[in-house]
């Protein structure tokens, strides 16, 4: 569906280090139930917050997966994805990571269960 595509698989700050959760995205009752990485994206903490509602307005709902921190060094071209979400438990990272390539290919991504 085209609401699926206005939502960027990839919503991150540009630079620097800031809590992101992993959101699925399903339409209620049934279709989209599957847990496949091709409908979870990343997103900053502070970014979902706002596109939560216009999802919801578009039908869909969004289930966090749980969360972390993102280092995005763009001079470098390096991210780390760590740590857990004090409000949402640990996101699976290698998900994340998986998902991050897919948008940032010339980068080296990483990711550890390290707190810092």
């Amino acid at each position: 569906g085209s609401a699926m595509a206005a939502v960027q698989d990839v919503e991150i700050d540009p630079e620097g280090t800031f809590k992101y959760i992993l959101v699925r995205l399903q339409r209620p009752g049934g279709e989209g139930q599957r847990s496949n990485s091709s409908n979870c994206s990343p997103c900053a903490d502070h970014i979902f917050d706002k596109v939560n509602p216009e999802m919801e307005k578009l039908g869909y709902e969004c289930k966090c997966l749980g969360g972390g921190k993102i280092d995005h060094n763009s001079k470098d071209k390096k991210i780390r994805v760590f740590g857990l979400s004090t409000g949402y438990g640990k996101a699976d990272h290698s998900v994340t990571v998986e998902i991050l390539k897919k948008v940032y290919t010339d980068y080296e991504i990483t990711w550890s269960d390290d707190k810092k």
